[in-house]
């Protein structure tokens, strides 16, 4: 970058007005960062290949940016945090070239075996198989190149999906960089399946494929869990040692019964580590929130719930080393996107907030 280049972002910084209009040419949340003076980036991951139910989800980052531009840059609980400076990439085109075409071989795979069909009589499906569950070895490489680069460069580092598969790579590139660390899970599913329709990377499958391929994650911290089967459950119990599941119905049992929200918050931070990585799909939220998720579910938690948790976690000292925010739909009003968007201010702000010490 040339002195008038840096002379010019300078110039754009100061003269930005927090209470203005949002400029339409200017990135996420209306700011004028660019990435080389942005203390927080966030990378969009096209990514929703093994889907199962609603798709979308690859096309949501773009969505969220444009949405993103209609937040109040206020947030009571991290002032400022913002000039810390938020950039989000562009949306690699060839990585949803590569999704889009695996997407239409896994929609009619997975038409087949709905159906009854039986994958080793039929080659095309095999092969169809075989090149999708490659799709997700390349997908966990592009990942961890890409976050490995800017954690390098001294970034702090979110993605935003895309469905939930989409981290496995940066948890492997924060693992060589920070050694042990836990992992805060919201979501309505325990995504511990060991595949699921055969795909190996499946969305089904990411926090079963992080405990068995990164081993420096120490502690699995699983909250809004209330759509899950007998396997995982089964896995949960034989690796309790790691796993800390804070399943819905139990929440919603201690919250009638007269506990309040911040015990239980209480009792969700302290079963993690110092250092945390927050991962959220947000059908662990209520589908009030999300109604166009790929796989809403009844139950779950609120977003003031969610933000004081993040608050919380934040206050405890804790280190985040980065975080991803997954499945969120479309839709005709943008509700979807505009709750996705106020999310990941709040992760953004809880990440300065969280390493300016």
């Amino acid at each position: 970058m040339n002195q008038h280049t840096i002379n010019q972002q300078m110039s754009d910084n100061l003269s930005f007005d927090p209470n203005a209009v949002s400029h339409p040419g200017n990135n996420i949340f209306g700011l004028p960062y660019k990435e080389d003076d942005a203390r927080m980036v966030i990378l969009p991951v096209p990514w929703e290949v093994t889907s199962t139910y609603e798709t979308h989800t690859a096309r949501a980052p773009n969505n969220i940016l444009r949405e993103s531009h209609k937040l109040e840059l206020l947030d009571p609980d991290v002032k400022d945090g913002w000039r810390a400076g938020f950039f989000m990439r562009e949306t690699d085109k060839k990585v949803l070239m590569k999704n889009d075409f695996l997407r239409k071989e896994a929609e009619l795979y997975i038409n087949y075996v709905s159906e009854g069909g039986d994958v080793g009589d039929n080659k095309f499906m095999t092969k169809s198989l075989m090149e999708i569950n490659e799709g997700g070895v390349f997908l966990k490489e592009w990942v961890y190149k890409q976050t490995k680069m800017l954690l390098a460069g001294g970034k702090l580092v979110g993605l935003l999906g895309g469905d939930h598969s989409i981290g496995l790579g940066f948890l492997k590139a924060l693992a060589e960089r920070e050694g042990d660390f836990g992992i805060l899970h919201i979501d309505a599913h325990c995504d511990l399946r060991k595949s699921y329709l055969q795909f190996v990377y499946s969305h089904a499958s990411i926090m079963y494929n992080v405990l068995e391929e990164i081993p420096e994650v120490k502690k699995l911290v699983q909250l809004g869990i209330r759509d899950y089967c007998e396997e995982e459950e089964n896995y949960i119990n034989a690796n309790s040692e790691r796993i800390v599941p804070f399943y819905d119905k139990l929440i919603k049992d201690r919250l009638m019964e007269g506990q309040s929200w911040k015990t239980i918050t209480t009792d969700i931070i302290n079963s993690l580590p110092d250092k945390v990585y927050i991962s959220i799909d947000i059908d662990g939220l209520d589908p009030k929130f999300c109604p166009n998720s790929s796989s809403p579910i009844v139950g779950g938690i609120d977003t003031d719930q969610l933000f004081y948790l993040i608050k919380m976690l934040v206050g405890s000292g804790r280190k985040l080393l980065g975080f991803d925010l997954t499945e969120i739909g479309t839709s005709r009003a943008n509700w979807d996107e505009n709750v996705g968007a106020r999310i990941l201010f709040k992760l953004c702000n809880a990440m300065v907030a969280a390493n300016s010490k």
